[in-house]
């Protein structure tokens, strides 16, 4: 019989503990994986996010709102700016793109992004490439919109399908004005284009064209001042509907680069004027993570100490078994097993309870990175690998066995100390 056999035949006796405190570790190495791949992977997506924008505006309090309601839709803007706004940054420098948006709008709760045809033909989602279709083709006509491939999923949307588009959201606002969410029936937009997956947040939005959104406002305002109106159309439309609520703005660049030598005397000159907000979205999430950062590191340690109370179960259940397993140990001693061989059998055991709440726990942390993954895809449209990192794996795994074995010492040592006589004294 060998040292591995005779430790596995004595968890077997006791599978039942065993089996807790193995449940115990694997909960607390799971946690570990789990927070620590979804750190590295999150950090990943939200840079994802900006794709090839170098700059944004808008008329938020501070440009990380501007970003976190803009490209990353946490909210409706508050403000918007007038379309003179648009023309007088567009041509202020000899931009590779300035593309308008304005948020607001929404259908079914995902937002509804109404911007120009650049947005699909000029701006990248992601460094590695230009937007894919699945199905059909850009909007072209009023009225039209493009659906992101989170958004067909969930809607289940098909080309040629007509939708109503809900103007405005709860609690949003454009400019000073209030706009209370509600439908409109008389202005259907027929589903030309379906996206394919980015791993970006534009994957849960609709997309559509600025002047098909600038009639639903201009016909709240008109039927507000005369409830006889039924319809509106382009020609209608006053400077005061022309609105957006925010600028994506890139700067030229060298071929295969995505710097620009003019980024700072740029975004310097922007910043000049009060009135607006202008980000570097990189430097914004950069910002976002440094001031998430404490609590991110709060988690991580009150994981580590939850491991750490997974090695003390060990050490509990370990020096409890001592007391009963003394004439077991004495026995092994008269069959010529060493004091250091007794050590080693002890430690090894602990080990090997580390080990299997270890593999346990990345079949959980798997589990969790699946439902965290999906979570995060349907809220905020940021696609983060289900699985978790194999260096994360190895290091959690070694430091779950380590702190296993470490906790198998102090009833090794017990063991160690044991007078033969003495346990067999014990059984009669």
């Amino acid at each position: 019989m060998t040292d591995f056999s005779i430790v596995i035949r004595s968890l077997f006796a006791r599978r039942t503990l065993t089996l807790l405190t193995v449940a115990t570790v694997a909960v607390a190495a799971g946690l570990m994986l789990v927070l620590l791949t979804l750190r590295d992977a999150g950090a990943d997506a939200f840079r994802r996010g900006p794709g090839t924008t170098h700059l944004y505006v808008a008329a938020e309090p501070s440009p990380l709102t501007a970003v976190l309601n803009g490209i990353f839709y946490a909210n409706p803007p508050r403000n918007a700016m007038p379309w003179a706004k648009y023309r007088q940054i567009a041509e202020s420098f000899p931009w590779e793109w300035a593309i308008p948006t304005q948020l607001g709008d929404s259908y079914r709760g995902m937002p509804v992004v109404a911007t120009t045809r650049d947005f699909l033909t000029r701006f990248q989602p992601d460094l590695s490439g230009r937007w894919r279709f699945a199905e059909g083709r850009p909007f072209e006509a009023n009225f039209e919109v493009v659906l992101g491939a989170e958004a067909a999923r969930r809607s289940r949307l098909k080309l040629g399908d007509a939708i109503i588009l809900t103007h405005g959201s709860p609690g949003s606002r454009g400019g000073d004005v209030e706009h209370h969410s509600h439908e409109h029936d008389e202005f259907p937009y027929l589903v030309v284009g379906i996206l394919e997956p980015t791993g970006t947040p534009h994957d849960r939005a609709l997309f559509t064209d600025l002047e098909s959104s600038w009639i639903l406002h201009a016909h709240d305002r008109r039927h507000h001042a005369d409830p006889s109106v039924t319809m509106t159309a382009l020609e209608d439309l006053l400077d005061e509907d022309r609105l957006i609520t925010g600028i994506m703005l890139r700067l030229p660049t060298r071929p295969g680069s995505n710097v620009s030598p003019a980024m700072q005397q740029q975004f310097d000159a922007l910043r000049r004027d009060t009135s607006i907000a202008v980000a570097q979205p990189e430097q914004q999430i950069d910002r976002l993570f440094a001031i998430v950062g404490s609590i991110d590191r709060l988690f991580i340690a009150l994981a580590a100490t939850t491991l750490v109370g997974g090695a003390i179960s060990i050490l509990l259940v370990m020096t409890g078994a001592m007391e009963l397993r003394r004439r077991q140990i004495a026995v092994l001693r008269v069959l010529g097993f060493s004091r250091p061989r007794i050590f080693s059998l002890v430690v090894t055991e602990s080990a090997v309870i580390g080990l299997l709440g270890a593999a346990a726990g990345v079949v959980l942390g798997v589990l969790g990175m699946v439902i965290a993954s999906e979570a995060l895809r349907s809220t905020l449209g940021l696609v983060i690998p289900a699985e978790p990192r194999l260096p994360w794996i190895l290091i959690v795994s070694a430091c779950t066995v380590a702190l296993a074995a470490l906790a198998g010492i102090a009833p090794a040592l017990t063991a160690y100390r044991q007078p033969v006589a003495g346990g067999l004294r014990g059984v009669d």
